[in-house]
């Protein structure tokens, strides 16, 4: 499954789709120029999939997490409007619950028994976050970001569990949404929208690819 071995079309045209969205971002964050913005996603599901052997079970719950990412990424580009802002939550609430399913598939629970302390740390992080940045929501968005937000650190202590790139990816998704929180409560940070998008695709990048990685690491048996 290495990429060298089964082609690198699909990862290229995700680079190639991530620059050029970053770029746009940079200059019009709502602008005509993010139009490929809700492709990222299925490019790298297109990896995903490329990287499956003949006869190899495809991992759903990767490629259902980057689906229910793509849908996220579309209804966000009209993040200003309040509906489309809840619908890409709910969205990416379809990734988080996937991906937690597909890490405790790869043994982040076994993981989590050995190291409790990184997934303690999440919960500790998600109630010092909402507790500071809640009171400067608007009041109807409390209760959704809240369990939003408890879904993301779920996810994110089970990657922790797993380790390697996917505990990376999933720190650098955690600390994107963490961005997209502060804006939503009002506070700016210089090139938030840029570093909000380089933290998401850097983080889903090393999320698949770490979980390619640790599926190809399985399929090779003991050293």
């Amino acid at each position: 499954m290495a990429t060298s071995e089964r082609g690198r079309g699909p990862l290229v045209a995700f680079g190639a789709l991530s620059a050029a969205d970053l770029f746009a971002t940079a200059r019009t964050p709502r602008g005509a120029g993010r139009v490929g913005k809700p492709l990222l996603m299925p490019a790298l599901a297109a990896h995903v999939m490329r990287q499956r052997r003949v006869g190899e079970r495809l991992p759903g719950t990767l490629v259902a997490g980057l689906a229910c990412a793509a849908a996220g990424d579309t209804a966000l580009l009209l993040d200003e409007h309040e509906p489309a802002f809840l619908l890409g939550m709910a969205a990416f609430l379809g990734t988080q619950v996937s991906y937690t399913a597909g890490f405790t598939g790869l043994g982040a629970l076994r993981g989590i028994a050995r190291r409790p302390w990184p997934a303690v740390g999440c919960l500790a992080g998600w109630a010092v976050a909402n507790a500071v940045l809640g009171p400067s929501l608007e009041p109807r968005l409390r209760a959704p970001v809240a369990g939003y937000s408890l879904a993301l650190v779920t996810m994110a202590a089970t990657a922790l569990g797993v380790g390697g790139k996917v505990a990376a990816g999933a720190v650098s998704f955690v600390a994107s949404d963490l961005l997209i929180g502060l804006k939503a409560a009002g506070r700016r940070v210089p090139s938030q929208e840029v570093l909000i998008m380089a933290g998401y695709l850097f983080g889903q990048y090393l999320i698949t690819s770490g979980w390619l990685e640790e599926l190809d690491r399985r399929a090779a048996g003991p050293a």
